[in-house]
């Protein structure tokens, strides 16, 4: 009797601690998606024709709900366990990174982009003059599952593997890995939504290579919403995590490994996405970049600073700003003082290093590699602008990324 009441205390005990280290945004959602299906299976509510996501419906009575619906319904006990323990380790690893509020606006825009990906494939399906499959317009989608394979996309993308285990059978690489997933739940389950899947790991794709940019929204647009009175509640939870970072355990690196020919269909869309506005990026950290906010691994090894000094800092802001390609803008500014006031800060310091390391030959400064510089081509900058910034950083990476992102803001 003894040892069943120390078990039960045991397992309690684990069980608080699990769920407290899953931060704010996750347990919401999977605390939401458990109270709903709990809700219907005790009120013996069944007819999830009514909320799923329909096409037929959505697109003749305009039923723009079953988007989000369909996304917080599951059909069995099953299905949501297995959806939401698949949850927990994405949206925690995603949450640390971005913060609860950026993650709640990246769901959503999986979500409807999913969706509209769904829609657009079932009427190119049904009504081409091939063969017409009609029956998807009828197929009923529900469950989780569809936002958690773009979440897989986006978290293999950035985690900078090579390749990953297929449930510690296999391995296959990185790239393949959602596609794997969804040929295997496609042969081993039933009532599996084909399209569904498909859809989720197009639009993860899609937000990957920054597709999206330009309706994503600039930290500056979440922390006023943070600073908002009727969010005042969630933020002061000690789960929640502020859109300028959170954990420093759950890093993950801010870039994709990338061939020639990825870097050469990234440039291709650099280009094209000139033509776009571009979404305002306050320059937190040299952690940030623009296409994948919030706090990441830095680029690049720690390195002995030679000793610059405030003023050719100065002359290297000046330079940059004359060769960029944009006026000056009020962000860009501000992290300009913000600089200025850490090189006063840390000034003592670097003069006392400049000292050790003065009878130094010039020789020795560290010249980043091809790979590293491939690295902020596939982020998303201008190849000129990267040359310009690593040659006035004196080959740090770090302050070239930082110089990088005050450009782009």
């Amino acid at each position: 009797m003894r040892s069943n009441i120390v078990s039960e205390a045991g397992l309690s005990t684990r069980f608080k601690q699990w769920w407290e280290g899953i931060p704010f945004l996750t347990s919401v959602v999977v605390a939401v998606c458990s109270v709903i299906y709990l809700v219907c299976l005790l009120v013996g509510y069944d007819s999830f024709v009514e909320v799923c996501f329909l096409p037929s419906a959505v697109i003749s009575k305009f039923q723009v709900y079953r988007v989000f619906t369909s996304v917080l319904f599951h059909g069995s006990i099953l299905h949501l366990v297995f959806n939401m323990m698949a949850l927990v380790p994405l949206g925690t690893e995603l949450e640390r990174v971005m913060g609860s509020i950026r993650l709640l606006y990246m769901i959503v825009l999986l979500a409807t982009t999913s969706a509209i990906f769904h829609l657009l494939i079932t009427l190119i399906a049904a009504f081409n003059p091939v063969y017409s499959y009609y029956h998807f317009m009828d197929e009923c989608a529900i469950g989780f599952s569809g936002v958690l394979f773009s979440m897989i996309v986006i978290e293999t993308s950035l985690s900078g593997v090579q390749s990953r285990s297929v449930f510690g059978l296999f391995n296959v690489p990185a790239k393949l890995y959602p596609w794997m997933l969804l040929v295997l739940f496609q042969l081993l389950m039933t009532n599996i939504s084909l399209l569904g899947h498909l859809c989720g790991i197009l639009s993860g794709f899609a937000y990957t290579y920054g597709l999206f940019n330009f309706i994503i929204p600039g930290s500056s647009f979440f922390s006023g919403i943070e600073s908002a009175s009727w969010l005042s509640t969630c933020v002061r939870r000690p789960k929640y995590i502020m859109c300028t970072g959170g954990d420093p355990s759950g890093y993950i690196p801010t870039y994709r490994n990338t061939t020639s020919s990825e870097t050469m269909a990234g440039n291709m869309w650099t280009n094209l996405s000139s033509w776009m506005p571009r979404r305002e990026v306050l320059s937190q950290s040299t952690e940030e970049n623009s296409r994948f906010p919030g706090r990441g691994r830095t680029l690049g090894t720690p390195q002995t600073v030679t000793g610059p000094t405030n003023g050719s800092d100065s002359g290297l802001q000046a330079r940059l700003l004359e060769s960029g390609n944009s006026p000056v803008h009020p962000s860009s500014q501000e992290a300009i003082d913000a600089g200025q006031q850490r090189n006063n800060r840390r000034q003592p310091g670097i003069e006392a290093r400049s000292a050790a390391t003065l009878g130094a030959p010039l020789s020795q400064e560290r010249v980043p590699s091809d790979e590293e510089i491939q690295k902020l081509l596939a982020m998303g900058f201008d190849k000129t602008q990267v040359e310009v910034a690593i040659a006035a950083a004196d080959g740090d990476l770090n302050v070239a990324v930082e110089i990088l992102m005050t450009q782009q803001g």
